[in-house]
């Protein structure tokens, strides 16, 4: 068969089966009378290995050394073309990434979009600086796209840095906070607490629900900090997460404070007291956990509050008393 015959069969250009023969990957077994090169069925089925060798993404080189080597092992080869298309795959879809999050923020012209370019590398600098900067441009000039806020801001060590990215998440408008509780089902316990961060700083009645649904997630620091943002919101669910907080000694006085906060509406002053009192009298034998509860009933209102004191005024440690009696000495001096 003539190489115009082959081309046509195979898909191979002539100038492609010319450079293959100049490369010794594939010879014409022989010639016509008239000098023409003339490929047998042999030298046609070798062509379409050669083809679906590439198809695999080897080079040239490769394609021969697999089609003439004996011993050439082909696993070690797959893995490394397994590699290569992972990166591959990983760059494009981070370029993807990019172009769609530049869609999204409607740039108006190309001085838009080369703002927009630098501030997500901004936002992924080495530099702390650089991405603090970023973060506070992104509320102030281009706006940056939610997604990528929302990446930063799962990913940020920086505290600084971590402190504005909540604080531009806040006024980015809707979507982050459907995106950041995406975070609070990570694997990563340093992505879960930063997206619970990032929510609790969010305003608006979206947050404020999937605070709620994080007072169950398995992750008890999760639990805690949207316990101490709910209560700062008035939310009555974040009551017993709060209690459990004064009782286990984690972050107590921002939980009693919270309480404090809550029992301003008479409606749950009473069902904050009877917590912790249900607390004292159901085994919080330490004498701190006890100490602790007695702090926190002092803006607790109400007469239940004023009996779990004056029991905690006869307790057995000394501080705990003293507590007691000196906050019931300042409630009866409040009363007259």
């Amino acid at each position: 068969m003539l190489i115009g015959d082959v081309a046509r069969r195979s898909g191979v250009s002539a100038r492609m089966l010319r450079h293959y023969e100049s490369l010794g990957l594939v010879r014409p077994t022989g010639r016509t009378e008239s000098g023409y090169r003339e490929y047998s069925g042999e030298d046609i089925r070798r062509i379409f290995h050669i083809e679906s060798l590439r198809s695999l993404g080897l080079s040239l080189r490769d394609v021969g050394r697999a089609l003439d080597d004996p011993g050439f092992a082909p696993s070690e080869l797959v893995d490394d073309l397994i590699r290569q298309s992972r990166e591959r795959i990983a760059a494009e879809t981070e370029l993807l990434t990019r172009l769609r999050r530049i869609g999204a923020a409607g740039p108006a012209d190309w001085e838009d979009v080369l703002r927009i370019v630098a501030l997500l590398q901004a936002l992924g600098s080495d530099s702390a600086g650089k991405r603090q900067r970023a973060a506070l441009s992104s509320a102030e000039e281009v706006q940056v796209p939610v997604e990528a806020l929302v990446e930063a801001a799962l990913s940020e060590t920086d505290p600084n840095v971590a402190g504005t990215l909540r604080w531009a998440l806040a006024r980015s408008g809707d979507g982050a906070v459907e995106l950041l509780a995406e975070g609070l089902g990570s694997p990563v316990a340093d992505v879960r607490k930063r997206a619970v961060q990032s929510i609790a700083e969010i305003p608006d009645g979206a947050a404020t629900a999937s605070l709620r649904d994080a007072l169950t997630n398995s992750d008890v620091v999760v639990r805690r900090c949207a316990a101490l943002a709910l209560g700062a919101r008035g939310v009555a669910e974040a009551v017993p997460t709060l209690i459990d907080m004064i009782v286990e000694g984690a972050n107590d006085v921002d939980a009693a404070d919270a309480l404090g906060a809550l029992a301003s509406d008479p409606g749950l002053a009473d069902r904050i007291a009877t917590g912790l009192a249900g607390r004292l009298a159901h085994g919080a034998a330490d004498p701190s956990a006890r100490l602790r509860l007695a702090q926190a009933l002092a803006d607790i209102p109400g007469a239940t509050t004023s009996r779990a004191l004056a029991d905690l005024s006869q307790d057995e440690d000394r501080a705990v008393a003293l507590t007691a009696k000196y906050v019931l000495t300042l409630r009866d001096e409040g009363h007259r």
